[in-house]
C-alpha cells in the first residue's frame, strides 16, 4: 500500500525503519558469544512428521547453565531428528542424547573466531543500516513527488525531508547501539 498523504507516509516509514532495526536485532541474536542463549538455535530445523519444523515447535529448550542448553523433544521419537537437526545448522554445536534429553554444550570462542564473528556482527548491523536509508530513500523520493504533483507546499516538503531524517538517524542509533552491544559481548570492549 503507498501513502497518498504525509502522515501516512510518516506512519509507513516508521514501521518500516522498526522493521529494519527489528530484523536487524533478530539477526544479531543470532550471533554465537560464548553464552548460551535459546536463541543460538532460531535457525534450526527439525525434520519431523513429514515437514521441516523449528526446534523450539518440537522441543522445549531450557538453560541449565551459563554455556549448555538442554532440548527436551516433546515427542521421544523424534530425539534423533532434533540432535541431527542441531548438527546439520553448521552452528558447530556438538549435541549428546541421553535418551531423554539433548545436551548441547557451548564451546568457548577463541580469539580468532571472536573477530569473525564481531566482522559478521558489522555485517548485519551494516545490512540494518542499508535497509533505513532506502526507507529513508523511498520516502523522500515520494515526498518530491507529492511536491511536483503540487500535493504539499515547499515548506511542507522541507519539513517532511526533516522529519524523515530524524526517524532515520534514530533508528540507525539503535542498530548502532545493538552492534555495540554484541560487539561488548563477544570481545569485552
Amino acid at each position: 500500500m503507498e501513502a497518498t498523504d504525509l502522515n501516512s507516509l510518516k506512519i509507513e516509514v516508521k514501521k518500516k525503519m522498526e522493521a529494519a532495526v527489528e530484523f536487524g536485532r533478530k539477526e544479531l541474536s543470532g550471533v554465537r558469544t560464548g553464552r548460551a542463549t535459546t536463541n543460538m538455535l532460531d535457525t534450526v530445523h527439525v525434520d519431523a512428521y513429514g515437514s521441516l519444523l523449528p526446534l523450539n515447535q518440537v522441543a522445549q529448550l531450557s538453560i541449565p547453565e551459563p554455556t549448555m542448553i538442554m532440548a527436551q523433544p516433546f515427542d521421544a521419537s523424534l530425539m534423533k531428528a532434533v540432535e541431527k537437526g542441531i548438527q546439520m545448522a553448521n552452528l558447530g554445536l556438538n549435541p549428546t542424547n541421553d535418551g531423554k534429553t539433548i545436551r548441547i554444550p557451548i564451546p568457548s570462542l577463541t580469539d580468532e573466531r571472536r573477530k569473525e564473528l564481531s566482522r559478521l556482527v558489522h555485517k548485519y548491523a551494516e545490512d540494518g543500516r542499508n535497509a533505513v536509508r532506502n526507507v529513508r530513500r523511498e520516502a523522500n523520493d515520494r515526498i518530491k513527488k507529492f511536491l511536483k504533483d503540487h500535493a504539499i507546499s515547499e515548506d511542507d516538503e522541507r519539513i517532511a525531508l526533516a522529519d524523515v531524517q530524524k526517524a532515520t538517524d534514530a533508528h540507525v542509533a539503535l542498530i548502532d547501539e545493538l552492534q555495540k552491544k554484541k560487539d561488548h559481548e563477544l570481545l569485552g570492549k
